[in-house]
């Protein structure tokens, strides 16, 4: 007898997790989670090692041994997988750092010996924060400082969710990303302020992409919006999306 189903909702409930949340972090549908908790089907090898990485437990544990039943309160349980739980360490990519990261980006020392920091509140991926300079993402002003999960394959990229995109030819840029239905080929980068027009960059001229999680601001330097300024953006937006409905049709 398998305990593989019954141990991933003993896990889910342990972490204080909604189905919704654990399926994000094992890259599958939430009816699916939802099946193999109720043990209508059973857990594929490689959810389990995921499982397996993130709680610490062996496959043998979460095929063999039924979780819930072992010894210590709920409440000492979870503590204790808090308390397991490595704090996400995460690379700092400052301005100055730019330049050397596009050719550093995938060279372990280079990466080694960016100042790192923590932040408690993200699950358990691979982070990384990039300082921006500008005014291309206003609201978001510039020196922010932007938080991002690696994306490891472009069909994860969510058309109009922001990211830092890191390509050859543009360098590190924080933009919202759309998707051309009609081509894999290009992805189209839009600011947040109306006053830059969106560009396209090839897929191929991409290295890196991470969809951002968090934006960290120095305080009393959000930009305050008047009116005139409000009616000037929702005009150039609207012009924005009909020149780039044209392209995509």
């Amino acid at each position: 007898m398998s305990y593989a189903g019954k141990n991933l909702k003993y896990l889910r409930k342990l972490r204080g997790w909604t189905q919704e949340d654990f399926a994000t972090r094992l890259k599958i549908k939430r009816s699916l989670l939802g099946a193999y908790e109720e043990e209508r089907a059973e857990p594929r090898l490689e959810v389990l090692e995921l499982v397996s990485d993130l709680f610490k437990v062996s496959l043998d544990e979460l095929f063999l041994k039924d979780l819930g039943e072992t010894k210590g309160s709920y409440i000492a349980k979870r503590r204790a997988q808090k308390l397991a739980t490595e704090p996400t360490v995460i690379q700092f990519v400052p301005v100055k750092a730019a330049a050397g990261y596009l050719n550093g980006f995938a060279d372990p020392e280079f990466i080694d010996e960016l100042n790192t920091f923590t932040l408690p509140m993200l699950a358990p991926g691979q982070y990384r924060a990039f300082e921006i300079l500008g005014d291309s993402m206003l609201p978001t002003p510039s020196g922010s400082i932007i938080v991002g999960e690696k994306v490891e394959d472009l069909e994860a990229v969510k058309t109009s969710n922001t990211y830092i995109v890191v390509s050859r030819q543009e360098g590190i840029v924080y933009k919202r990303v759309m998707k051309n239905p009609r081509s894999k080929q290009k992805l189209t980068l839009v600011s947040d302020n109306p006053v830059y027009q969106p560009y396209q960059v090839d897929a191929s001229d991409i290295v890196e992409v991470w969809q951002a999680q968090m934006v960290i601001t120095r305080a009393n330097l959000q930009q305050r919006w008047d009116v005139d300024q409000l009616a000037t953006i929702v005009t150039n937006l609207q012009e924005q999306v009909s020149s780039l409905k044209k392209k995509m049709n």
